[in-house]
């Protein structure tokens, strides 16, 4: 083959591949580029989730619960139970909260063991509490280790006053021979005789920590039960009465808002009086969903926190 015709095939090869070059099809898609979008799109979807808008649970059924709320859950069972004496709506309750096992009264009788294990009944409103879950599970048979590991008389009893009340000997009636008065008088004998006095059950004080006014939040009342540390007290019974009715609820039924945390929506035009029953005096001034306007002039009702403490 001539230099020439080596020259021109080599030429010619040349000039394919230059115009393959251009006359292949183009992609429009860089992978790369498209991999690091992806990558921001999942970093930036997530801060905005956890951050920004983060999830609210609402109408959460109790067997949604985690096993540590559902605990908090039994004890407020347990302590509407010894309020309203209510087996069947207790019992349905337990049933719908889906507790492991078969028997939800032995759940009872274990998860109280639990509360103790772990120091729940060191506070006295703990201890009130897990004293109503043993009263329940013993009186339907059951029994648990809650029984040994809390002594028998953990429970304050109540105090008893003596007191001692002079009985006069009274003298005999008169006669016809008058009954010369002498140093012989009527002597006073004592007899004595004890009257029970129950320790004073107003355990908590009731503060009103602030108001608000919030469009979404109109109209509540939050209540926060706490202990003498600061320590969140679930499964506390808080009842809020008006002038043609009332509402029992508990604390730590809502677990993302905390333990401590129950709250109830009031109506425009009641008053409402809000207590801990038998364990604090009512509010000292009723509570009011008033008119008010939010920092951005939108109109609301006045919302309430409320904080219970032991006094």
């Amino acid at each position: 083959m001539s230099d020439y015709e080596n020259y021109s095939g080599k030429t010619s090869e040349a000039r394919l591949r230059q115009r393959s070059r251009y006359t292949r099809p183009r992609t429009y898609i860089s992978w790369s580029w498209l991999i690091v979008g992806v990558a921001l799109g999942i970093v930036g979807g997530v801060f905005f989730a956890w951050n920004v808008a983060p999830v609210e649970e609402f109408d959460t059924v109790p067997r949604q619960l985690r096993m540590e709320d559902r605990a908090n859950y039994v004890v407020a069972v347990m302590l509407d139970y010894n309020i309203t004496n209510d087996l069947d709506t207790a019992l349905q309750r337990l049933i719908d909260l889906n507790l492991p096992g078969d028997d939800p009264i032995q759940q009872v009788a274990e998860i109280a063991c639990d509360l103790v294990s772990t120091g729940y009944a060191s506070s006295s409103s703990g201890l009130r509490a897990v004293r109503v879950m043993m009263s329940f599970y013993q009186n339907l048979e059951r029994s648990g280790c809650a029984d040994e590991l809390l002594p028998a008389n953990s429970t304050p009893l109540p105090q008893v006053v003596q007191i001692t009340v002079p009985t006069p000997t009274l003298a005999p009636p008169a006669s016809k021979t008058p009954t010369p008065i002498g140093p012989d008088l009527p002597t006073a004998t004592a007899s004595s005789f004890q009257i029970p006095t129950s320790t004073n059950s107003r355990q908590f004080e009731y503060f009103v920590q602030s108001t608000f006014c919030d469009v979404e939040l109109t109209a509540l009342i939050e209540v926060r039960v706490f202990d003498f540390d600061g320590t969140p007290l679930p499964g506390q019974p808080i009842r809020v009465r008006w002038n043609s009715g009332e509402s029992l609820f508990f604390t730590g039924l809502k677990p993302e808002r905390g333990a401590e945390y129950a709250d109830f929506q009031m109506e425009q035009g009641r008053e409402y009086l809000i207590e801990m029953p038998g364990l604090s005096d009512p509010s000292p001034t009723p509570l009011s969903a008033e008119p008010c306007n939010t920092e951005t002039g939108q109109q609301a009702l006045r919302s309430y926190r409320i904080v219970f403490r032991p006094n």
